[in-house]
């Protein structure tokens, strides 16, 4: 009786947990900041309480708002071979047909794959340039000139330089399923637009998390994709659920959550705080870069830590 009564106390504990955490910190929406803020108004305001927010009139200078049109990346990139990430349903790195699916991750011209996203060539498929190893200084070097290799405010605030700048560039097909990462990340919109749905870390008790065996998308011989699994690979904790259109049959418990909601124009740049679960959506050859900031591994991600290991606990029992 007693194991019974704790397990009760505890499940009552998370139930209540994120509307308090709504309530005493989150924003009921996503702020904008007219302009970049100080270092230290943006470790105190934003950084610090885990907060995300829009930041406008912060990239007016680059020029790469007025360059990247096709045209000038066809002329700067040229036809160089780049990763390009390739699906039949526009989900990389999503739970599919009960596996987690990644990408047939192709090497092709750059000149090829904006024949695709201009439309100049048809492909039954979905091409997404998204490697997310720093490829923006490793694959498309002449493209760093035209931004910043580091937000020199959000590197003084945090002590340190981005692990990773990553250049984004894809069909609207493409989107990105509901994860979370240990990166403080600002996302920035060079050209089209972004739109994300966010969740708090103290909303985990409602997001569902299952195991999957990992497999990779490969092309057969008659074109078709399949699904290959990844041979001795530890199986993956992944979300199966779509935010957009969730089935609260197989996971009620998602009602409860409060997603946020909020489109990054052109221009534009979002701080997307360490371990906020987001979903992406894009527009159609929307260009973005990002950089990656390592998180601080102290208290707050304790905290995300009990809090996943008490989800775990319940969802066992």
């Amino acid at each position: 009786m007693a194991a019974g009564a704790a397990l009760r106390a505890v499940r009552e504990c998370l139930a209540a947990f994120p509307g308090e955490a709504r309530e005493l910190g989150w924003p009921q929406s996503v702020p904008c900041l007219d302009g970049a803020p100080s270092p230290l108004e943006f470790y105190r305001g934003w950084v610090a309480p885990n907060k995300p927010c829009v930041i406008r009139n912060a990239l007016g200078h680059w020029p790469a708002l007025e360059r990247w049109a096709p045209a000038y990346l066809r002329e700067v990139v040229g036809p160089k071979v780049v990763s390009v990430a390739v699906t039949p349903n526009g989900y990389a790195d999503a739970v599919f047909q009960d596996r987690f699916v990644m990408p047939e991750e192709r090497r092709m011209p750059f000149t090829d794959f904006l024949d695709i996203v201009e439309k100049k060539v048809t492909s039954p498929n979905v091409f997404y340039v998204q490697k997310q190893c720093s490829n923006l200084t490793e694959e498309f070097p002449e493209l760093v000139c035209d931004v910043q290799p580091d937000i020199p405010w959000m590197s003084e605030a945090l002590g340190r330089k981005p692990d990773a700048v990553n250049f984004w560039l894809g069909e609207s097909a493409a989107v990105t399923s509901l994860h979370k990462d240990h990166y403080e990340n600002l996302y920035c919109v060079i050209s089209g637009k972004k739109h994300f749905l966010l969740h708090p870390p103290s909303d985990r008790p409602f997001i569902p998390y299952e195991l999957y065996q990992p497999a990779t998308y490969q092309v057969s011989e008659d074109g078709s994709f399949e699904i290959v699994d990844e041979k001795n690979a530890d199986k993956v904790p992944w979300i199966p659920l779509d935010p957009l259109n969730p089935n609260l049959e197989q996971y009620p418990e998602y009602a409860k959550a409060k997603p946020l909601q909020c489109t990054v124009n052109a221009g534009e740049m979002l701080y997307l705080p360490s371990l906020w679960f987001h979903h992406v959506q894009q527009s159609h050859g929307c260009i973005a870069v990002n950089y990656w900031y390592d998180m601080e591994y102290d208290l707050k991600y304790s905290y995300y830590q009990l809090l996943d290991c008490l989800t775990k606990a319940v969802e066992v029992l």
